[in-house]
């Protein structure tokens, strides 16, 4: 057993039950759902509150181990490997609902509850939190935070952060600090808003004040059909041009189509080409349907060719558990697949669309499109067998190419699945050095020593205490110069 002493200091502070050291244990914690690498860390602790959770850094960051904090391990980039070993901090235990404030709309929560868990116990009270990634039934509040996770309804409601009020967060001597009392403050720095998204590079996310939003008085919900990916997506373009504001607008293709038709038994077509568009509004009882009309015209428009209305609320449940649980679906289709997460202007989905199928042909591998249309954030899905080489190697190609085209079209690399290892090498061709070089020396002030979950999001050529180095020289040429 490596590090012993630590071992042993960490079992006396949380009790051996929450002390993982067996090599085979120790496994099911080397990667996460992307499969992209995989490195068991020496040690995985699972503090039952924040306190125990500080104290468990501070040894390890005394030991010399890097800290990398772990939710339920759904992330698809790779942001929770412990690439370089060290110790991994679980917050399984760290999900309690701590308070629930009607009045004020928030709630203080561990990191580790998971997010449907949250909305199972406020929907009796008539309130939610609004950011659902398809993954919200096992995905927990910490690890939603860490990418800024958003989901199908994030078009009305926003990304993670807009419900985010503060955060706890342990810095490298294990002191737990607040970002925000929560009540806005304009005359400080949104230290909450910095945090959300760092992906477990600035410390560990133990709890956080949670914003609450009344669930809607009611809801429609249309799947319309169109003869290709590309007409509705130029719907979704022209539904939001003319200023409607869907709940949710979700694109899924008829690879997608096929796989959940054989799941759920939606009864879809399935001919070649043939594509999904999921429409939701919500609100008030006055004016929904008016709203929905206007919507349903413009996708006639644009080729809808039929409108199929989820009249009840089961069937609303049983489109919206089709489109959450898609993936797991589609091995009926392929033993596995690469999912890309990008986001182009909406204006640029039918061509950033037409480019992918093109690359289908060049590379010969099939392609499954099911993304949150309404912002423009494309997940295509590159199917492929893992047994075989030469396919995996093809999917990785295709992957590239989608992703340089979507900066090439305004877009950027992530929408809400995060930089960890798979997009690190990419960031050079999205920002410019300067750009680089004060990210970086954000990251130093709450990261110097790399401490917590090191190589990641920067290139591995590019660690953040060189940029940061950098950055540094050349301002100190400048005072030099009398600037």
């Amino acid at each position: 057993m490596e590090h012993p002493q630590l071992i042993a200091a960490l079992i006396q502070l949380l009790g051996p039950h929450a002390v993982v050291t067996d090599p085979d244990a120790l496994a099911t914690y080397d990667a996460d759902a992307s499969m992209l690498v995989a490195r068991a860390p020496e040690v995985v602790v699972l503090p039952a509150n924040a306190q125990q959770a500080a104290a468990a850094v501070a040894l390890a960051v005394a030991a010399g181990l890097p800290v990398v904090a772990r939710g339920a391990g759904t992330g698809i980039a790779g942001g929770t490997v412990p690439v370089r070993g060290g110790m991994v901090l679980s917050t399984a235990r760290m999900n309690a609902i701590e308070q629930v404030d009607l009045r004020s709309r928030y709630a203080r929560v561990g990191a580790g509850l998971v997010n449907g868990d949250l909305n199972t116990h406020l929907a009796p009270w008539g309130y939610q939190f609004a950011p659902d990634p398809s993954s919200q039934r096992a995905s927990t509040l910490g690890g939603n935070l860490a990418t800024n996770a958003g989901g199908p309804h994030c078009l009305k409601y926003g990304v993670t952060v807009n419900h985010i009020l503060a955060v706890e967060l342990i810095r490298p001597d294990g002191q737990c600090i607040w970002t925000s009392d929560g009540v806005p403050d304009a005359a400080g720095y949104d230290l909450t808003g910095l945090v959300v998204g760092h992906e477990g590079t600035f410390g560990v996310v133990t709890r956080a004040l949670v914003r609450l939003t009344p669930l809607p008085e009611a809801k429609r919900v249309v799947m319309a059909l169109f003869p290709s990916v590309v007409a509705a997506s130029s719907a979704v373009s022209r539904v939001i041009a003319a200023g409607a504001l869907p709940t949710s607008l979700e694109v899924m293709d008829y690879h997608g189509i096929r796989a959940v038709n054989g799941a759920y038994g939606l009864g879809l077509p399935e001919a070649a080409g043939v594509t999904l568009l999921i429409i939701e509004v919500d609100g008030v009882e006055d004016g929904l349907d008016e709203l929905l009309g206007a919507i349903l015209d413009l996708c006639r428009a644009e080729g809808a060719f039929e409108l199929r209305p989820a009249r009840t609320a089961e069937e609303q449940a049983r489109v919206w558990t089709a489109r959450k649980a898609f993936a797991g679906a589609l091995g009926r289709l392929a033993p596995a697949y690469l999912l890309v997460d990008t986001v182009v202007p909406r204006t640029r989905l039918p061509k950033m669309l037409e480019y992918i199928e093109g690359l289908r042909h060049v590379y010969g591998v099939e392609v499954c499109n099911v993304f949150h249309a309404g912002d423009g954030n494309l997940h295509p899905l590159f199917l492929y067998d893992p047994r075989e080489p030469e396919q995996v190697q093809r999917a990785h190609a295709i992957a590239k190419d989608v992703l340089t085209q979507s900066i090439a079209e305004g877009g950027v690399i992530s929408g809400e699945h995060g930089i960890a290892i798979e997009k690190q090498e990419y960031i050079p061709l999205l920002f410019t050095p300067t750009e680089m070089e004060l990210q970086a020396a954000i990251y130093m002030v709450f990261n110097q020593g790399d401490h917590f979950n090191p190589a990641k999001r920067f290139p591995l050529a590019m660690p953040p205490a060189m940029l940061a180095a950098r950055r540094h020289a050349r301002l100190k040429h400048l005072e030099g110069e009398g600037f």
